[in-house]
């Protein structure tokens, strides 16, 4: 919350519907900006998760246009992070939701705007993923993958001026998009399991169980209940006809999928390594 979320209704309607130590190189600034990092990533899951799956009318309301929405997001954010910092992350969740919606209109499905809800990220609505799972797979990689390539303009920008602004906004970017990741329905890596194997998601909501516990509050488990309940709704369906021909996909489309997924994975925990801070409240 690829993060993360649009939602959607496959053909056979299951219903309707995101670290290790680094190289050192900025080692100082970790050792000095700790305390920032575990409330700024708390932070981040609440605010790309896919609990607006319970919000399925918002987008339908006319007063709520994206630019509005973005902004009403920007004010909300900025009683947190202050404006420089909200207007860039609220940056980051519009290119990351684009990729989901240039990827819908490129399997030939028409999708809304994304229409933001501040602390719960961004919603687009959709009828339907596309054909099978493998467009499935195809839309929900493609926020995470427009989402990292946004990251690397503050990455860039902290490269180029060493101002820790950028560094935060950047683990930002990635962390958001490799939560997003998670292989759990209805995260986008949940969305990408589609194509491999249902048996995926049961290991992603283990893990979804786990962030609940380190990082409880009421959108986790919002997003623990949504995640269980569309989980075991598309498990059940999983040997019906409908389904079995959604989730034909060639193997080679699964290895491809399976590649981008883990490599898309490892660079964004990469990338999360290099750009963590720290911080001491005396330092405040």
């Amino acid at each position: 919350m690829d993060a993360g979320r649009p939602t959607f209704e496959p053909p056979y309607e299951p219903g309707y519907e995101p670290i290790q130590p680094g190289s050192g190189r900025r080692r100082t600034l970790r050792q000095r900006l700790e305390r920032v990092g575990a409330p700024l990533a708390g932070l981040a899951i609440l605010l790309v998760t896919k609990g607006k799956a319970l919000l399925l009318l918002l987008p339908k309301l006319k007063i709520l246009t994206t630019s509005a929405s973005m902004l009403v997001s920007i004010a909300a954010y900025a009683l947190i992070w202050g404006w420089p910092f909200a207007v860039g992350f609220v940056a980051l969740l519009f290119l990351h939701e684009m990729g989901h919606v240039i990827q819908l209109r490129r399997e030939g499905v028409q999708a809304s705007a994304p229409m933001f809800i501040p602390f719960l990220g961004a919603v687009i609505a959709a009828k339907s993923m596309g054909k099978d799972a493998a467009a499935e797979a195809r839309v929900g990689l493609a926020g995470p993958i427009f989402g990292s390539l946004a990251s690397l303009v503050p990455l860039a920008l902290w490269l180029a001026t060493d101002n820790e602004f950028w560094q935060a906004l950047a683990f930002v970017g990635f962390f958001l998009n490799l939560f997003n990741l998670l292989p759990v329905v209805p995260l986008d890596g949940g969305r990408a399991m589609a194509a491999l194997s249902p048996w995926v998601w049961w290991a992603g909501y283990a893990a979804l169980v786990a962030l609940t516990i380190a990082f409880p509050n009421p959108v986790m488990i919002l997003i623990l209940l949504v995640g269980g309940y569309e989980s075991w709704r598309r498990w059940k369906e999983r040997n019906t006809p409908a389904a079995r021909a959604y989730h034909a996909v060639p193997a080679r489309t699964r290895a491809l999928v399976a590649a981008t997924y883990l490599g898309l994975a490892a660079a964004l925990a990469l990338g999360m390594s290099e750009t963590f801070l720290e911080r001491d409240f005396d330092d405040v």
